[in-house]
């Protein structure tokens, strides 16, 4: 087997390790399934040992395999810093750009930011994904992800781009109806907006029975309406179905128009969240992923509605 050879062999067997089937690793490699098969049949054959076991529905992984898939990635690795390191050269950043996005912030925030990246860096071809799980960069094959939360510690460079503050609102509309809540107690007697995750689980407000008190999770229970998109939640208070949890930053236009009011600011833990652009560590950044990186960093750091302080929020309470 030739070099050749061996570079699209190794590359089935990876995409086809982690994808779980031939089919859908010959989806992402744009070739066939049946030369998925042939080129990890080809390598097994080089290397005089069965790397996987196939059955109608699934793959696994020999010990073998499992072993030799690690330095097939290091492999593959090797090669794309050997490809980067040379387009460091060019003058301009060209290529494609895989980006991983939330489907809220990314339709917001990051797609209306590409026009003007691409008038900077005409050569680029930003490619961006709208998924609102937790993906896997290296496995993914993306070259940059913008994620929200609490950002745990990882083998990726991570890139602040805010703070998530999180605020309860109503429209002024529901709360000439229902009343304005005071205390924290007094929220159960309203018409109550739950967001639910992916997963199943429904996202807990943070309250504080007293200002300065300890901060308990609390269920917005029982709602009056549930969804899972973050818009939605915004859009459901500011038409006055009731009272809801939403990040500040999908928020702020409301909040702006007056369209929503802020409750129980001194009672509500606006949460110890961040918006992060994370990539891969790698020793030499490719032209087109640092300047993609370069230009939305420079352009979300210092959209308004990105730099909210808690000051700012508090001004707009009912």
């Amino acid at each position: 087997m030739d070099a050749t050879h061996r570079v699209r062999a190794m590359l089935s067997f990876v995409q086809a390790a982690d994808h779980g089937s031939f089919a859908a690793a010959a989806r992402s490699l744009g070739i066939s399934a049946a030369a998925v098969g042939k080129n990890v049949a080809g390598l097994e054959g080089a290397l005089g040992v069965r790397l996987m076991n196939r059955s109608t529905r699934s793959l696994q992984l020999t010990g073998e395999g499992q072993a030799f898939l690690e330095r097939a990635r290091d492999a593959i690795q090797a090669l794309d810093l050997a490809i980067d390191t040379v387009a460091a050269q060019r003058a301009a950043p060209a290529g494609r750009v895989r980006i991983s996005v939330s489907n809220a912030f990314g339709h917001r925030y990051v797609l209306p930011l590409l026009p003007g990246l691409v008038k900077r860096h005409p050569a680029l071809v930003p490619e961006l994904d709208f998924d609102d799980r937790q993906v896997d960069i290296v496995r993914g094959g993306y070259d940059i992800a913008i994620r929200g939360g609490r950002i745990a510690d990882s083998s990726l460079v991570s890139r602040r781009i805010c703070d998530l503050h999180t605020v309860l609102v109503a429209s002024p509309a529901y709360l000439k109806a229902h009343g304005t809540p005071a205390r924290p107690d007094e929220l159960r007697q309203h018409r109550l907006i739950a967001v639910r995750y992916l997963n199943g689980t429904t996202s807990p407000w943070s309250l504080r029975k007293a200002p300065g008190a300890p901060v308990d999770d609390w269920l917005p229970e029982p709602p009056a309406l549930v969804v899972s998109d973050p818009w939605a939640v915004v859009e459901a208070a500011a038409a006055g179905m009731g009272i809801a949890q939403s990040g500040a930053h999908h928020a702020w236009p409301y909040l702006q128009a007056g369209k929503l009011k802020v409750l129980l600011p001194r009672h509500h833990d606006s949460g110890r969240r961040a918006m992060v652009l994370q990539y891969p560590h790698r020793a030499l950044v490719a032209p087109r992923v640092k300047a993609t990186v370069d230009y939305l960093l420079e352009q979300l750091q210092r959209h308004p509605a990105l730099c909210l302080t808690l000051a700012q929020l508090r001004g707009l309470s009912a």
